[in-house]
């Protein structure tokens, strides 16, 4: 997540624990969920806190991430050393504590200060995306661009899928290499396409999830329309599911612009809200496109150690 902005919100409710990040372009957001049952012990407790209109407050928790990834940088020093990792929240001063149970009896205390901020949250309904893409080992694709390539296209049809390097002008090529990929839809452990499409997206931010599904040697799925909607990048698996939405360029009179995806401030009222791309909505659980409201409450957390690739 922290290719994805400086900040991420952190998201506790009964289900379990949601990290999301928007960046400052408002054109890349991010939600990782992990579920209760991810944890050795998770305690979510409701408070009695409620507004003039007797409705429950939410928790608004937004963290600086680089104040959190040195806590989990060196996961060779925290395999060897952490036996656990506990967090809990303090609201009455404002702070989310991260103790690190080491061997010899030795615990690490950080307090980090959290700033009241209401969510952001893309709503979407990406099962309406008449292209969709599900393979195992999508890193293995994206590792024959250099890490110098800030964007990169998909084009799909229903007998070929191409990534290939983005140029502005075909005819000129500003790079001095330029790469393409063809797949069958053979490859696919899903192949879906409606409609012949070729979109063009920002590959720094997709890298972080590529990572995070190779830590967990699951499948991405990927979803897309046409040039300007976002596509959305997500995987499942049993104990974790992430969403990654991202704009893409948008070919408008044969100029290419970025589309940026329209996001607004999380509304105290949980109302369902499940529209087509891109418009806001309250917060939903995990990566799925239903609303949750998110009580106050103090959540306690232990940590198993993959948590850490979920921030990095």
């Amino acid at each position: 997540m922290a290719r994805i902005s400086e900040e991420f919100w952190f998201d506790p409710m009964e289900q379990g624990l949601s990290l999301r990040s928007v960046n400052s372009s408002r054109s890349a957001y991010a939600c990782i969920f992990f579920s209760s049952i991810f944890f050795q012990h998770y305690s979510w407790r409701n408070t009695s806190e409620t507004d003039l209109h007797k409705k429950h407050i939410p928790l608004r928790c937004k963290l600086v991430i680089k104040a959190v990834l040195p806590l989990f940088r060196s996961l060779n020093t925290l395999e060897r050393n952490v036996e656990k990792c506990t967090i809990y929240t303090n609201f009455r001063d404002c702070h989310i504590v991260f103790q690190l149970f080491c061997r010899h009896g030795v615990v690490k205390t950080h307090h980090l200060t959290f700033q009241e901020c209401e969510p952001l949250q893309a709503v979407f309904a990406k099962n309406l995306c008449p292209n969709v893409l599900k393979i195992q080992q999508f890193s293995d694709i994206l590792i024959h661009f250099p890490n110098g390539q800030d964007e990169v296209t998909l084009a799909v049809t229903p007998v070929k899928v191409c990534f290939k390097t983005y140029t502005e002008d075909e005819m000129d090529f500003p790079s001095p290499m330029h790469t393409e990929i063809h797949l069958s839809p053979e490859e696919f452990e899903y192949f879906q396409v409606g409609v012949d499409s070729e979109v063009t997206f920002c590959l720094k931010e997709l890298r972080g999830l590529l990572a995070f599904a190779e830590a967990l040697n699951t499948p991405v799925s990927v979803h897309f329309d046409l040039p300007g909607r976002p596509v959305v990048f997500s995987l499942e698996d049993t104990l974790v599911e992430a969403i990654f939405v991202l704009a893409t360029l948008a070919d408008v009179e044969n100029r290419l612009s970025f589309c940026g995806l329209l996001f607004s401030k999380l509304a105290c009222r949980g109302i369902p809200f499940v529209v087509p791309f891109p418009k806001i909505g309250p917060a939903s659980h995990g990566a799925r496109a239903q609303s949750v409201q998110c009580l106050p409450g103090r959540p306690v957390f232990c940590v198993p150690k993959s948590l850490s690739s979920g921030l990095s």
